[in-house]
């Protein structure tokens, strides 16, 4: 009896052990494929001039150099909203929230709830509150009656947008490094006779460093191939010049493949320069997780040293 149920045990273990790898396998393998398919389709059309030109009228030539630009420029602006906001946010509820609070119950239910909305309703809420209701606000109090400035779509109330899109993953990194963080460290603090902002500000904020980077990995990851929040709130279809003011709009790299993989009157025509914007793209996320990383590594051997 102990033979057959033991024949059995091991067959379903192996079952068991070879949809373990190939689930991983299989991720790993449509990935890979998509990101050869991408550099074989996109890297000979990648030249000098495609990176520092404008493109032109029709967009079947030229470069993507404004759309270079406009998605630094919003990734950046999003960053330094976001990441200071999300980790107050996170401090406040770790360190300051007492359990069973019912305002700190009402905070992680909003976190929770924009986690789950989807990106097209942050475009619209863009555009309701940041541009009919904040910009045209500013724009009858301080400009001449029929002065238009803020009151339209731009590269601010893109990147505010963008911003509270990736709030909630900047709160739950930080607020899971900040949970790392040895309760016994904090008490000494205090019982040295530092106050509770001194302990946060000298051994929590430090000791969570990684985790607050880690959270602006993943907002860049996250923001700069989003496409929808910025449909109404500051993207453009066609512009021969990159932003040169908050108040301006912008081309974006992940908006520009969507327009010329949608809108396009010949897309045969413009296939080659899909594929390099989205090259390009991959890449400048890739440039700006590698500089948050880098920067995470150092800090984590200065700490550890």
């Amino acid at each position: 009896m102990k033979k057959p149920f033991l024949a059995r045990k091991a067959i379903t273990g192996f079952i068991f052990k070879a949809m373990t790898g190939l689930c991983p396998a299989a991720i790993v393998g449509v990935v890979l494929y998509l990101m050869l398919d991408i550099i074989i389709g996109g890297l000979p059309h990648i030249t000098w001039k495609f990176l520092t030109l404008a493109p032109e009228q029709g967009m079947t030539a030229g470069g993507i150099f404004p759309a270079i630009i406009g998605t630094f420029f919003l990734v950046v602006i999003m960053s330094i909203v976001g990441v200071p906001v999300g980790v107050i946010t996170a401090i406040y509820l770790s360190e300051y929230m007492k359990k069973g609070s019912l305002f700190g119950r009402f905070i992680r239910f909003a976190v929770n709830t924009l986690a789950g909305i989807p990106s097209i309703v942050f475009g619209l809420f863009g555009l309701g509150f940041f541009i009919q209701f904040v910009g045209n606000g500013l724009d009858r109090a301080f400009l001449p009656a029929g002065g238009l400035l803020w009151g339209k779509p731009c590269l601010l109330w893109a990147s505010l947008t963008m911003a509270l899109l990736t709030l909630p993953v900047v709160i739950v990194s930080v607020e899971e490094a900040i949970r790392t963080i040895p309760r016994e460290l904090r008490e000494a603090s205090l019982a040295l006779g530092a106050t509770k902002w001194e302990t946060i500000r000298k051994v929590v904020v430090p000791g969570s460093i990684t985790g607050i980077l880690t959270g602006a990995i993943l907002a860049v990851s996250r923001g700069a191939g989003e496409v929808a929040p910025i449909l109404f709130t500051g993207a453009a279809y066609f512009l021969p010049q990159p932003p040169h003011a908050l108040s301006d709009q912008f081309m974006e790299l992940g908006y520009h493949v969507y327009i010329m993989s949608t809108q396009s009157t010949n897309v045969d025509a413009t296939r080659g320069i899909q594929y390099a914007t989205t090259l390009v793209l991959l890449g400048l996320t890739f440039l700006l997780n590698f500089s948050a990383t880098y920067m995470r590594y150092r800090m984590r051997s200065k700490t550890a040293r």
